[in-house]
């Protein structure tokens, strides 16, 4: 690794950790050290109270949980403020804002931006709210619709989490058009943990990560870079400079695990004690 071995360190200890609403992630969840920040998805299949039950059990374990609000899972305000006060009596001060992946909306929210509006005229925002940016282009969403929905949510959030990319060059161009279009916001780069190579090509074709998947065979060869596991090293090593760029402002890091913690932690642990081995 290239950028300063303990800032890097740093980062990776205060990773957060993303996980899906299925049988076993509280098992795997209880791999994290007390304190990890934990992010529990939104499913259309079972629905936002499933992510609103795994919340509560992660939070009786001493894990910072930040539930995935989607906003096309929520029926209208009464149904919002019910959800709110769930949180609230959980302890839960910290939420993620997502448009989410059901094909029409279940009520009045469309999308995030509507839900965010909604928790503020409502008065009942959380402490802290996250929200979403696209390195690279939205399969579904033209680019011009992005741009302008993460410059109006930024008013109501705290910090973005990018979705997937694969190409460190795209994230790092990203990262400095939000900063010129005058978003601020802290980022946590969005990136795979170590995931079953074969998993995620599904996964990564499904949510439309075309551009990313070209740089994959560019570079790589997708035969060979997805044979058995993805590992995010060359992400880290290429976008750990920037760090140290305080224009950038890189939060850390935010790791889409599909529920696959315990490779991820091992491979950070690995990570770490290479690091500790680097000449000061």
């Amino acid at each position: 690794m290239t950028a300063n071995a303990g800032l890097l360190e740093q980062s990776l200890n205060n990773a957060r950790f993303e996980v899906l609403p299925l049988k076993g992630a509280v098992a795997q969840a209880e791999l994290l050290p007390a304190g990890t920040t934990v992010t529990v998805t939104a499913s259309p299949a079972k629905g936002v109270e499933a992510t609103l039950d795994l919340a509560a059990r992660l939070r009786e374990r001493d894990l910072h949980v930040v539930p995935h609000l989607a906003a096309r899972m929520i029926g209208d305000r009464s149904h919002l403020t019910a959800l709110l006060d769930r949180l609230d009596g959980l302890g839960i001060t910290e939420v993620f804002a997502v448009a989410g992946d059901s094909p029409e909306p279940r009520g009045e929210f469309p999308d995030a931006l509507a839900l965010l509006r909604a928790m503020d005229e409502l008065g009942r925002r959380p402490a802290r709210v996250g929200i979403t940016g696209y390195p690279e282009r939205h399969a579904f969403i033209a680019d011009a619709t992005t741009v302008r929905a993460m410059a109006e949510k930024a008013r109501y959030a705290d910090y973005v989490v990018s979705q997937i990319c694969y190409d460190p060059q795209t994230v790092a161009s990203w990262v400095k058009a939000v900063r010129a279009r005058g978003v601020q916001l802290p980022i946590f780069v969005g990136v795979p943990g170590v995931v079953d190579a074969h998993r995620l090509l599904r996964i990564s074709l499904k949510i439309g990560l075309g551009e990313s998947m070209r740089y994959l065979r560019k570079q790589h060869g997708v035969v060979s870079k997805l044979l058995t596991r993805y590992t995010p090293d060359e992400l880290l090593d290429e976008l750990s400079p920037h760090l140290v760029d305080p224009s950038a402002g890189i939060a850390g890091w935010h790791f889409f695990t599909f529920n696959e913690i315990a490779k991820t932690v091992q491979w950070r642990h690995d990570l770490v004690a290479r690091l500790r081995e680097v000449p000061a």
